[in-house]
This record gives C-alpha cells, sequence and structure tokens, in this order.
C-alpha cells in the first residue's frame, strides 16, 4: 500500500502535484519558523553569556577604600579594580571598562592576552576601526594612552560591539565614582542585577517573548497544512469509495492518505532545514536585541532538533489526518451525503476556558521565574486559539442563519443556505486570518500599553541635537543624588562655545533657596539656571519675561521645550558661584558637533559618569525592551497575515474545485456568473466578519488579561495604526477570493455539468 500511496502522490497528475507542494510548503515554513524561534532562544542565552564578564561587580556594593585598607595581603595580591561606564558615539554605545590591577594575581577578562597598563588599551575591531578613522578631537581623545591589542570574540556580545579595556594607575581609580575591587571575573549573567540594563540584554523577556512569538505562527502555519490538504478533497474521496468497492479496507485507505503527507512533510522537512541553513547568516544579521548575534550563536540543541524532526512530520500527519478524516468512506459513500450535525453551543467553551486561565494567573500575580511564566501563560493564549478555531463554525451557523432569514437575494439565500448546512467547512477558509486577527490584536494592545506606561518622549530633532551631562541632581524636597562639581571652568566655557555648530550653553545649580519647591506647569523644581543662558537653549524651557535667574525641574533628560518656568529670586553674579549639577550644550545636530563636545566634557571631567550623551541616547537606552518587543510584534503580525492569505487563497480556490459540478447546474439553470461570484464572496466574508469581531474582542481582553497579570497595567487603547493594519487585512482577504473570480469561470462551463 505504501509503494501505491507513493505512486498516486507523485504520479497522480498536476491535482496530486499542485497539492503536494502546497503541502510540502506549508511545513517548510513552519519548519523554518519553528527553527529559527528555537534557534533564536539559543542565540539569546549565548549572547547573554558574554556579556556575563561587563557585570562584575554590579550584583554587589562597591567597596570603599576604608574596606580596601582593612583587607589582607593575600586579597589585595589577587584584586582589581574595576569601573564599568557606558558611553556613546553616533548613536552607538561603548562599553568602557577601566581598571587596575593591585596586585601580580588580579583576574584577567576574557579575550585580552594580559592587563594593560596605565597608558594602554584594548579595543574591539569595530571601535579600534572607529578610533583610526574617526578625528581625534571627535573620539580617541577620550581614551588615554595608546591601543595595544584587539578585544577577542569570547569577550564581545556581537560582531559590532565597542568595548575598550582601558589600563588606570590603582591609586588614581579606587577613588573614581562606582569604582569596585573584585576577585573573580563574573561568567555567568546574574538573574536580578539593577544596574544591567545598559550593558546587557533581558534574556529571560526576550526567551518568553519567542516562545510567546512561535506559538502565534505555529497556528496558521498547521492551518495552512490543513488547507492544503484538503485540495482537492472531492475527487480523492471518490477515489478512495471506489477502492473500498474492490475491496480496500479503512486501514489500507488510511495508509494511502497518509503517505502522501509524510512524503509532502519530509520534504518540507529537508526543505525548512536547508532555509534555515541557508539564511542563517542573514538571520544572524538582523539586530533583534540591539545588536546583531555571531552566527554561530544561532545553533540547535540535539533535543531541539528531535522536536523538530519528530514534531514536524506528526503535526503534519495529524494535520492531514484530521482534514481528511472522511477518506474512511462507506463503500457507497453514504456518508458524503449525509448534511453534518450542526455546531452547538458547547463550543465556546475552551475559549471561555482559555480566558478564565488567565484570569487566574491575574489574580494569583505574576509568576516569579521565567518558565513558570510560559507554563502560566502560554496554555491559557493556546486554549483562547484553539477556541476561537472551536467556537467559529457555531458564530458562522448563527450568522448564517440571521442573514437567510433577513434577505430574499438569490446569492445571499443560496450562501446563507450552505454556511448554516456546513458551517464547519466555510469557517475552514477563513480560519487562519481569525488567528492572524487575534495575534496583531493581542501583540499591538500589549505593546500600546507597554509604550503608554514606560514610552519615553525622544522630543525629536532638538532633543537629538542637545547634549547633557549630568553629575547629579536635586529633588524639589532637597534631596540630592550624586556630587555637583564646585564649578566649570571659564576656559570649558569658552572652548565649548567656540565650536562652529554649538549653539549655547547652560549650567544647571544646585538651589540653595527656600522656594526650592516651588511649581511651574505642575511640574516641581530644583535646579536654578541663568535665563540668559536658558535662551540659547530652548529644550529645556523657558524664563518669564523679566526674569534674571528661573528654578527649573531637576530631570533634564525630557525635552520641556515651552515649559515657563518661575523667576528664582537670586543674583546673577551668585548664581555663578554655586555649585553645577548638569552642563546642557545645544547644537546644529551635526555628527562631527556632537562628538567633538562629547569628548571635550569627557576630557574635563573623566571620572564622572554618566558621561555626557543626547537627550535621544537617553531616552533609547530607557526604550531599549519597548524596541524589542516591538521588532518581534511587527515580525509575527507581518509572518502571520501572509500565511493566512495564502491559506485562505488554496482554501477557497479548492472548495471552488470541489463544486465546480453544482455551479455549473446553476448556471444552466440561468443563474448569472454575477451571482455566483456574489455567493463565493459571502460565504467566506460571513465567517469572516462573524468571528472577526470575537477574535478582535478576545485579543484586546486576553491583552489586558496579560498586561495587568505581567506588568500591573490596566489595557490602553491602540492607536490609528492599529485600525489601518486591521482594514487593510481586511480589503487584502476580499481581493484574495476575488482573485479566484476568473478561476469560477472556466470551472463552470457546461461540459462539467455531464455525468461521467
Amino acid at each position: 500500500m505504501i509503494a501505491l500511496g507513493l505512486r498516486l502522490s507523485l504520479r497522480g497528475g498536476r491535482e496530486a502535484l499542485a497539492r503536494l507542494f502546497l503541502i510540502a510548503v506549508a511545513v517548510a515554513l513552519g519548519t523554518g519558523l519553528l527553527l529559527t524561534c528555537l534557534a533564536g532562544m539559543n542565540a539569546v542565552n549565548k549572547q547573554n553569556t558574554r556579556y556575563a564578564w561587563l557585570e562584575t561587580g554590579l550584583t554587589t556594593p562597591p567597596t570603599s577604600t576604608s574596606e580596601n585598607s582593612s583587607a589582607d595581603s593575600t586579597t589585595a595580591a589577587n584584586a582589581l579594580w574595576w569601573r564599568l561606564t557606558g558611553d556613546n558615539f553616533d548613536g552607538q554605545i561603548i562599553g568602557r571598562v577601566d581598571l587596575a590591577a593591585t596586585g601580580p594575581n588580579a583576574p584577567l577578562p576574557p579575550g585580552i592576552p594580559h592587563l594593560p597598563e596605565p597608558g594602554q588599551y584594548y579595543a574591539s575591531p569595530a571601535l579600534a576601526a572607529l578610533i583610526h578613522t574617526a578625528p581625534v578631537a571627535q573620539l580617541s581623545a577620550r581614551f588615554p594612552g595608546h591601543q595595544v591589542g584587539t578585544i577577542g570574540p569570547a569577550a564581545l556580545p556581537a560582531p559590532d560591539s565597542l568595548i575598550i579595556i582601558v589600563g588606570r594607575r590603582a591609586d588614581e581609580l579606587m577613588h573614581a565614582p562606582h569604582a569596585r575591587q573584585i576577585t573573580a571575573i563574573q561568567q555567568q549573567a546574574p538573574m536580578n542585577c539593577s544596574n544591567c540594563g545598559a550593558i546587557s540584554i533581558n534574556a529571560d523577556q526576550l526567551k518568553f517573548v519567542l516562545a510567546v512569538a512561535a506559538l502565534a505562527l505555529f497556528f496558521p502555519t498547521v492551518i495552512f497544512i490543513g488547507t492544503a490538504t484538503r485540495l482537492a478533497a472531492t475527487r480523492r474521496e471518490q477515489r478512495f469509495a471506489a477502492m473500498r468497492l474492490v475491496g480496500a479496507t479503512p486501514r489500507q485507505v488510511t495508509v494511502l492518505a497518509s503517505v502522501e503527507s509524510i512524503v509532502a512533510a519530509t520534504a518540507g522537512l529537508v526543505v525548512g532545514f536547508s532555509m534555515f541553513l541557508l539564511l542563517r547568516p542573514v538571520l544572524a544579521s538582523i539586530p533583534f536585541t540591539g545588536t546583531p548575534f555571531y552566527t554561530g550563536d544561532l545553533t540547535l540543541s540535539p533535543a531541539h532538533i528531535l522536536l523538530v524532526v519528530l514534531g514536524v512530520p506528526i503535526g503534519a500527519l495529524s494535520a492531514a489526518l484530521v482534514a481528511l478524516r472522511r477518506v474512511r468512506i462507506s463503500p457507497l459513500g453514504v456518508v458524503r451525503r449525509v448534511t453534518p450535525r450542526p455546531p452547538r453551543w458547547w463550543r465556546v467553551i475552551p475559549l471561555l476556558t482559555g480566558m478564565g486561565e488567565l484570569s487566574y494567573v491575574v489574580g494569583v500575580g505574576r509568576p516569579a521565574t521565567i518558565n513558570k511564566q510560559i507554563m502560566a501563560y502560554l496554555p491559557g493564549i493556546l486554549l483562547i486559539m484553539g477556541g476561537l478555531i472551536v467556537a467559529g463554525p457555531w458564530l458562522t451557523m448563527i450568522g448564517a442563519r440571521a442573514i437567510a432569514r433577513r434577505t430574499s437575494r438569490p446569492s445571499v439565500l443560496v450562501a446563507g443556505r450552505r454556511l448554516a448546512d456546513n458551517p464547519q467547512a466555510a469557517f475552514r477558509a477563513v480560519s487562519g486570518l481569525i488567528i492572524a486577527l487575534f495575534v496583531t490584536t493581542m501583540a499591538i494592545g500589549t505593546l500600546t500599553t507597554f509604550v503608554a506606561h514606560r514610552g519615553v518622549n525622544r522630543g525629536g530633532q532638538i532633543a537629538a541635537d542637545t547634549i547633557t551631562h549630568q553629575f547629579g541632581n536635586q529633588s524639589a524636597t532637597g534631596e540630592q543624588k550624586g556630587n555637583p562639581v564646585p564649578s566649570v571652568p571659564d576656559t570649558l566655557l569658552t572652548e565649548l562655545r567656540s565650536i562652529q555648530g554649538v549653539q549655547g550653553v547652560t549650567l544647571i545649580h544646585a538651589n540653595p533657596l527656600d522656594s526650592a519647591a516651588s511649581t511651574a506647569n505642575g511640574e516641581l523644581t530644583g535646579g536654578l539656571v541663568s535665563c540668559a543662558e536658558l535662551a540659547t537653549t530652548p529644550v529645556l524651557g523657558r524664563c518669564a519675561a523679566g526674569a534674571q535667574a528661573a528654578a527649573i525641574g531637576p530631570e533634564v533628560f525630557d525635552p520641556r521645550t515651552g515649559t515657563l518656568w518661575p523667576a528664582a529670586p537670586i543674583e546673577p553674579d551668585r548664581l555663578k558661584t554655586l555649585p553645577v549639577w548638569t552642563i546642557v550644550v545645544s547644537t546644529n545636530g551635526s555628527k562631527p558637533v556632537i562628538e567633538q563636545v562629547r569628548t571635550m566634557l569627557e576630557t574635563a571631567y573623566p571620572d564622572r559618569s554618566p558621561f555626557p550623551a543626547t537627550m535621544n541616547e537617553v531616552a533609547a537606552k530607557r526604550q531599549r525592551d519597548t524596541d524589542e518587543s516591538r521588532q518581534l510584534a511587527n515580525v509575527m503580525i507581518l509572518t502571520s497575515l501572509p500565511i493566512a492569505g495564502c491559506s485562505l487563497a488554496v482554501s477557497v480556490a479548492a472548495g471552488l474545485a470541489d463544486r465546480k459540478r453544482p455551479f455549473s447546474l446553476l448556471r444552466l439553470t440561468g443563474i448569472p456568473l454575477g451571482v455566483l461570484r456574489q455567493v463565493v464572496l459571502l460565504e467566506s466574508a460571513v465567517p469572516l466578519l462573524a468571528v472577526a469581531v470575537l477574535a478582535t474582542g478576545t485579543g484586546f481582553l486576553a491583552a489586558h488579561l496579560f498586561v495587568k497579570a505581567q506588568l500591573g497595567y490596566s489595557l490602553q487603547p491602540p492607536g490609528i495604526e492599529y485600525y489601518v493594519i486591521v482594514l487593510t487585512g481586511l480589503i487584502a482577504s476580499l481581493a484574495v477570493i476575488a482573485s479566484t473570480f476568473p478561476f469560477l469561470r472556466r470551472i463552470t462551463g457546461p461540459e462539467v455539468a455531464r455525468n461521467d
């Protein structure tokens, strides 16, 4: 029987080859997507592991000099003063590690042969190239000494990582802010590190998002496989019925039907693996975590390979057997002539169960670990997606009966009658789109809520043109964070203002006045500025007319353009003598000017962190998680919708091929071709629109339950882009249905109506 099945699959004519090709394509897509998600999880882990050495000491408090003085000689001989800071160049983050050995046995970071001496540094290949090509005043002047080597791949999270290891003197570095004394280099990325966000990735969050993405893309692919399997199902069932008449058993017929799926699944599996291996360099170059992967990061464990090799063919075979469960037809074909039992209300139970599961997670709270979070959320999402598929036929039947009772148009009556008679077959054509709509709604709803609560105002071009060097700040209640500099030398201010392209320099001073808590437009103020200087940096706001000094808000990383700050009762001469919290420089936005200003500030205050940054660079760091989630949401939407569209096109074409004789008879009775086209359109549009409302509402509710349980937020309404995506998807779906109309003319000629 297997040999016969192979012959029927490979030599069964164009229909058999087309069906085989479509199944193989669907399996190849599913395999490639699954391999990409699994390899992506491994790549995130490997990249995060290479960040580990940069996080050395961040999970422990810094060692003070007094503590160091009491350390024994053995510890001192094995200690290393360590200071990690983040810098920027042309919008790229530079990780800088300053270190100084206190003895001959100090630990050695990965990627370098030995510790750099004072006045020496190692640079990553990408940073070394920038140092040698950029003007000295824009980059290399920030790093004292000269380069003695290149940092190896073992210490680089990504091929384009910008990292530098600078040698310093121990008696100099030990007094620098945030310097730590360490005795070992960290080998594994910590599970909890409040300071690691700027120099590492949130691996747990990314793995969780990848797991959800794999599930979201799995359903449309399985539906596509099932739809392709049903291509020319009527003719195949007639063939199987004839086999039963000549003595074939139901088991033999099942084997014949399974052979085709196994052949197609095997071919699709090979193509999927081949596509993954060929496209791996391209996939590695996508900055999913903010930086690209090494190609070798996208690897698969033996367990993952076994899962795909066994799981994909089994899944394809199961989908085929479910789609062709009527192939075990009785010899006289009676089953095909019996109207299927109408779906019942109980089909909504899985959907309600999934909602209940997510609601339960909201009640008990967010699970502690990433594995527990996956186990908590994925079953609920899986039940909801499966519930939409199960409940779809029942909703289709309800909608069909409603429109059939309220119309007398022939096309609506014919379509409504067929939809009510077999809603399962009608809904099957649009089921992939329903899942894609649910995925789109949930992804955009979750992302919109995340941005609303954690998004950062990047401030446009004026924020990108403004550099801030903040040494600390003073809150409206007088609480201080960091240490202000006593003063800014006039020579530095003169050099900054003399740079062609610098438009203004403003100093934010400490506020010794009793009116520190005065408000401006509802905002608390904590610093003092000269109104003459503030006029040159409009991104910070403006003074009242006639004022010489103003009290300004302590947060200078968010643009305050147009904010009117209250006047401060202080003389300009006294203001100049006050300590300085922040230096703000407004430029014309050109890269050379920004980098020259940045370098000048860093060399003037080499051990003050954070280093100078534009407002947009600071916002980009704070919004990194949001950008990563948005990127993957776009991938989910842009992948699931085309797969669902292919499934719709194949399903509609298969339905027309199966019903070409009934349609031909209707044309012979005088029904115009236009009416038949309306029937085809309505048979897909009614279930699509009926269940689309439920899928949209379910997607929003699932997004609300997810963000409530995971983040404690309430769902925020999406922007206009969501409605544009949904409307575009629906119009594209109707266009796909309309594209089959020429096929309808060809298959409904008079010659098709005759009996064979």
